[in-house]
């Protein structure tokens, strides 16, 4: 294992696959990550990731921009490949594609909704873990972070802190059956994130009555009451774990789930 890097160049040849990297805490981990030397493969299924790479290219970073539906197997085979193809190997995978859609009780979701949420914030994960560890099992080192969520413990998202849920058992048992391999696999647990207004929606319907209004907002404010600081955090507070997880200074970290919440544990 190489010592760790404190100079800002921590990434320094990396190549480091992120997806949902068009917006929000994607968007700016690529940021920071390009800032300390990384090699980006930055995906989205949205064409909003072309000028982020354009951005970041401007500033001296390499970085490709893949489309893709992550939703799917073939999706997540496509991205790990082509970033192979390009870079000649693949070094940390930060899956941050999720959010939850609905924001109401359980007995309010369809079952239609139930297996939306699960696709959108569980799948992806699952998908692209499962498609780059050929590479890195080959390579004998790699470091996957996963995205999760504090809110395994909240309200009125119930199929998303289930998805969530399930990325933590995902995280603590494919870290146990890859560690031989030298591979990481490990996971924050973001709270309420302070974000500019996402560009592109993730589908959430706008509140047709005061009671749809109440739901929502229910959920917003036991967030907020679980979370010890008693506020969001911000996108460089989110940011900030992730790329921890995913450096040297890291190494003998494996298997955990990390809460960065503001003291929420999820």
């Amino acid at each position: 294992m190489s010592a760790a890097r404190f100079d800002g160049s921590r990434f320094q040849g990396r190549v480091m696959v992120i997806t949902g990297a068009a917006q929000g805490i994607g968007r700016r981990v690529a940021e920071r990550a390009g800032a300390e030397g990384a090699r980006l493969a930055l995906v989205d299924r949205a064409d909003l990731v072309h000028e982020v790479v354009a951005g970041l290219r401007e500033q001296g970073v390499e970085a490709i921009a893949l489309q893709a539906d992550l939703e799917t197997w073939e999706g997540a085979a496509d991205v790990m490949t082509r970033t192979v193809e390009h870079f000649g190997r693949l070094d940390i995978l930060i899956n941050n594609v999720g959010g939850a859609i609905h924001f109401k009780p359980f007995t309010e979701f369809s079952s239609a909704e139930i297996s939306a949420e699960i696709t959108r914030s569980l799948m992806p994960t699952l998908w692209c873990c499962r498609a780059a560890l050929p590479t890195l099992v080959a390579q004998g080192s790699g470091v996957i972070v996963n995205v999760s969520s504090a809110a395994t413990r909240g309200i009125h998202r119930i199929p998303y802190s289930a998805a969530k849920g399930g990325i933590n058992a995902l995280t603590a048992s494919l870290a146990f059956e890859v560690a031989e391999h030298g591979i990481r696999v490990v996971a924050t647990a973001p709270g309420g994130t302070e974000a500019p207004p996402r560009r592109i929606s993730r589908g959430t319907p706008a509140p047709r009555n005061a009671t749809e209004q109440a739901w929502f907002q229910a959920h917003v404010d036991q967030t907020k009451a679980s979370c010890l600081m008693d506020r969001y955090g911000t996108l460089d507070e989110m940011a900030a774990p992730i790329l921890f997880l995913a450096s040297d200074a890291a190494s003998y970290i494996t298997g955990s789930v990390l809460p960065v919440a503001g003291g929420d544990q999820g």
